[in-house]
Parts: C-alpha cells; sequence; structure tokens
C-alpha cells in the first residue's frame, strides 16, 4: 500500500468577513518516505548487480527493505523520509550488513534526488492540469471566434476585435509556458543518486543504472553540481515557468472581474458552485472562482520569490536549497489552473452587450484613417488627425459614431484638412464611412498574420489545438517511461526479495 501526501482544502476570506473554500489540486503525491524507499530499492539492485554485496546478503536486504515498506503502510505508523532515521527501522529486520547498500551514497545526494522525483510529480501534474484548463479555453474560443468585443490598452478601448482571437492569444501565451516546462522538466529528470557527497566514492556505483530505474532520463554528470549546486537552480527554474503562468492568467483575471464594476457586464460567472451571495447585500453575485483564480496565481508568484529567495547568497553545500519550499508553487499552480478550468466551464459572454460596448465607443477610428488612406490617398497622419477630431466633436455632442451626421463629418473634415492643406472635400462616400466605423467591418477588414479575422482566427484555433494536442502526447510519453522504469525496478527488487524466500 502506497502513502501519499494529499493537498486539502484550506480557507480563504474574502474582505467583509465572507468566507469561502480555496479548492486546492485534486492531485495526490507520494511522500518522502516512498521515495527513500525507492531509491533503497534501486540501490540495494545496483549493488548487487555490481558485486559490492553478494546476492545473499542483497536478498537479506531486500527483505528488510519490504517489511519497513509494509510496516510503513499500516496506520499511525512511523514515514520517515530521512535517511539517519529510516536506517534503525532497516537495521531491525536486516541487521548491521544492510547498510552495505548505503554504499556510495550520502544524505548530500539521496536529498537532491528526493528533491526531484517529488518536483517531477508536480511538474507533471502541473502539465495535466494546464493541458485541462487550456483545452477548456479553446472550446471556448471555437465558440466566440466571431463574438466581437472591446479591446483594451492603458485601461481604455482601443478597438475591437473578437472574444475568440482575444483567448487564442491567452492560449498561444500557456502554450509557451507548456514549451517552457516541457524545457525544465528535461533538466529536472537528470540523476545525482550516488555522487555520494560529492566526489563520489570509490566503489563502481552505477549510476546510469540508478537513473535507468528510477525513470531518469540521464545523469547529472558532475558530482559537485549534481549534490550542491543543481538543487538551486533547477527548483528555481520550475517555479519561474509556475509563475509565469500566473501572470498570464491574472492578466486573464483582471480583465474579468473590471467586469463586474459594471452594471451590464459582458462577462459574467454564471449563477452557482463557482458564485456565492452576500449575508447582507441580496443582489451580490460574488464571483468565487475569480476570487479563487486570483488569489492563487497570487500565492503561485510569491511561492516562486521564496524559491529564488532561499535560494540566494548561500555558500554550496548549504541545506538552504534542500528543502521542501519549492513545492509549493507548483502547487499553487495546480490548484490555479483548476480553477482556470472551472472559470471557462462556467463563463457567460454577453455578445450583444459586448457590441453595443464597442458601439458606444470610437475604436473604430482607426480603421476610418486606414480607409482614407487605403482607398483615398489621403496620407495616414492626414486622416488620422481628422478622425481624432472626429472623436473629439462626438464626445463633446455627447453622441456615439454612428449618431454623427454624413454633415458634420464633412465639416469636422474641412477643418481638421486645412493643417495639412489637405482637399476640403470629404473624399467617402456615406456608406464607405459608415462602414469603416463598423466594428463588423472592421474586424473582417483585417489582413494581417494573426488578427481577427475570421479566416485567421479559424486557422490559429487549428494551430493552438495542434500545440495543445503535442503537450498532451508529451505528458502520457512521459509517464509512460516512468511507469516502464518503475516496472522494471519492481521486478528487479522483486527477483532479489524473492530469492531469500
Amino acid at each position: 500500500m502506497k502513502k501519499t501526501f494529499f493537498l486539502v482544502a484550506v480557507a480563504a476570506t474574502l474582505c467583509c468577513g465572507s468566507a469561502f473554500a480555496q479548492r486546492r489540486a485534486a492531485a495526490t503525491f507520494n511522500d518522502e518516505f516512498y521515495w527513500l524507499n525507492e531509491f533503497n530499492k534501486a540501490s540495494t539492485v545496483m549493488v548487487v548487480e555490481q558485486g559490492i554485496v553478494s546476492k545473499e546478503l542483497g536478498a537479506r536486504i531486500a527483505d528488510g527493505v519490504s517489511k519497513v515498506i509494509a510496516d510503513g503502510a499500516k496506520p499511525g505508523a512511523r514515514r520517515p523520509g530521512d535517511y539517519l532515521q529510516y536506517e534503525p527501522l532497516l537495521l531491525a529486520y536486516a541487521g548491521p550488513d544492510a547498510t552495505r547498500m548505503h554504499s556510495g551514497r550520502s544524505r548530500q545526494d539521496i536529498i537532491p534526488t528526493n528533491r526531484r522525483v517529488m518536483l517531477r510529480e508536480r511538474t507533471l501534474a502541473l502539465m495535466e492540469a494546464m493541458t485541462a484548463a487550456r483545452q477548456k479555453l479553446l472550446e471556448t474560443a471555437g465558440k466566440h471566434q466571431k463574438t466581437i468585443v472591446p479591446g483594451y490598452t492603458n485601461g481604455v478601448q482601443a478597438q475591437p476585435t473578437t472574444y475568440g482571437h482575444y483567448l487564442l492569444g491567452f492560449s498561444s501565451a500557456y502554450a509557451r509556458q507548456g514549451e517552457r516546462l516541457r524545457q525544465a522538466y528535461a533538466r529536472l529528470n537528470q540523476n545525482p543518486l550516488g555522487v555520494a557527497v560529492y566526489g563520489t566514492s570509490s566503489f563502481p556505483i552505477n549510476r546510469v543504472r540508478l537513473a535507468e530505474l528510477l525513470g531518469f532520463d540521464g545523469n547529472v554528470e558532475n558530482g559537485y553540481d549534481a549534490a550542491q549546486l543543481s538543487i538551486m537552480d533547477v527548483p528555481v527554474e520550475l517555479d519561474s515557468v509556475a509563475a509565469l503562468s500566473a501572470l498570464t492568467t491574472g492578466s486573464l483575471v483582471a480583465d474579468v472581474h473590471t467586469q463586474y464594476h459594471q452594471t451590464t457586464p459582458w462577462l459574467l460567472i454564471q449563477e452557482g458552485s463557482e458564485t456565492h451571495g452576500s449575508s447582507i447585500m441580496p443582489q451580490k453575485r460574488n464571483p468565487t472562482v475569480l476570487n479563487n483564480l486570483r488569489l492563487s496565481s497570487s500565492l503561485v508568484v510569491g511561492d516562486a520569490q521564496l524559491s529564488v529567495i532561499v535560494a540566494h547568497n548561500v555558500t554550496p553545500g548549504m541545506p538552504d536549497s534542500k528543502r521542501d519550499h519549492s513545492h509549493r508553487a507548483l502547487e499553487d499552480a495546480i490548484a490555479m489552473f483548476g480553477h482556470l478550468q472551472r472559470f471557462f466551464e462556467n463563463l457567460v459572454v454577453n455578445a450583444p452587450a459586448a457590441l453595443a460596448e464597442v458601439n458606444k465607443e470610437y475604436s473604430t477610428t482607426t480603421e476610418l484613417a486606414d480607409v482614407l488612406q487605403r482607398e483615398a490617398d489621403i496620407p495616414f497622419r492626414v486622416g488620422h488627425h481628422f478622425a481624432s477630431e472626429l472623436v473629439t466633436f462626438g464626445r463633446s455632442a455627447g453622441i456615439g459614431p454612428s449618431e454623427i451626421s454624413f454633415a458634420d463629418a464633412k465639416i469636422v473634415w474641412s477643418e481638421a484638412a486645412k493643417k495639412y492643406n489637405a482637399p476640403a472635400a470629404f473624399p467617402l462616400t456615406e456608406k464607405r464611412f459608415r462602414d469603416s466605423l463598423s466594428a463588423e467591418g472592421m474586424v473582417a477588414a483585417s489582413r494581417g498574420l494573426g488578427g481577427p479575422q475570421p479566416a485567421e482566427v479559424a486557422r490559429m484555433l487549428e494551430s493552438e489545438k495542434k500545440k495543445l494536442a503535442a503537450d498532451v502526447e508529451w505528458l502520457q510519453a512521459q509517464r509512460g517511461r516512468l511507469e516502464q522504469a518503475q516496472s522494471k525496478l519492481d521486478q528487479a527488487f522483486g527477483a532479489l526479495a524473492g530469492a531469500k524466500r
């Protein structure tokens, strides 16, 4: 029976005193005791194969390790993750000769190995949570490829786009974090075990075999790096990838949360399990999932900074970086992506309200300037100046772009044209003028790579789906390799343990 470490729900408190449960990752992770036993199993197999101990003694050691594992599975049993606390348990079953299994090892290489395998579990769980959330994101983007929404820069409405185009931007960012996670995993999944303190030993330790049995893709070659240096930068790299994902998530959350400041928001969380009411204000439908998502993304950023601070400014060989603080960013990132998945599952997009928001503003006037240049050979700066003056006129009159009369537009043009000695006659027909101020027309007119036009959004959607599929395939491949390594270890160790009987 395998003892596991569970991430449990923790309580968080909102302003005004209302509490809600912040759901943490539903994943289960093996504890240090479990992994120490796996290292002991691999080491026992290796020292027998290398002739460091006899097969007879190896069988006795394997039997002792098996009994310690069985004892640890009992309710309330001790499960020490520190080898110095573990060894007496083994001695009780196999005697002092069992310590020969520890040949060529030290806690100095055991602990970094432990950190790597525990981070390995969390890294793969993070990729799983990330891909699940990205799947929901892409489903939402697919439904809203043509849904016109306002876009913002400097907190001000800038240009219309589609919600599908907007979400595919976030998908691209998350795909980049997925790529970084794969790259970081390649550096993580390297074996430090067998270098002892850092100078290896006079025993013929087969580190390649240890790496194979424990599912590592290779070895951290230099012993000093393996035991003393890589434990600083490898966890920080992983936590930094988690933090980058949190920055992307925080940006998405901020955009949605501003909708709740409006009386007619076009983005809302479906009322139900991901919203909660107020103890005093009947109208409140607080966005629980958004609050959880924002909090978890902030925790990830804080966790990642903690990893940097702990690793900073310490001499090599100090234990600061060898503790488990680096797990937190990945665990909170797993929770964050769980919240993100539920966010997309409960998101309601009010397309008419979004379009009305666009039509109330002047965010299509960039296209007006573009049309003047493209179709009337008016220099862009001249067209831009006219468009800006038209905005000033409309806002001063308290009207939207569709309410400006064509006669007034021609007057504004004639005044604006004087600054650049441009022709006084307005060069567009009324129909072309109206069409150029249409949000739908502006989006459809886009021609550039990566733009919001329907054909390009459809192309990017398929591209993002392929990126997601590649990440899912990668995840399955890594877990498959680990399962194969586990099978090899269990078979080799089982053969030793069975030899005693």
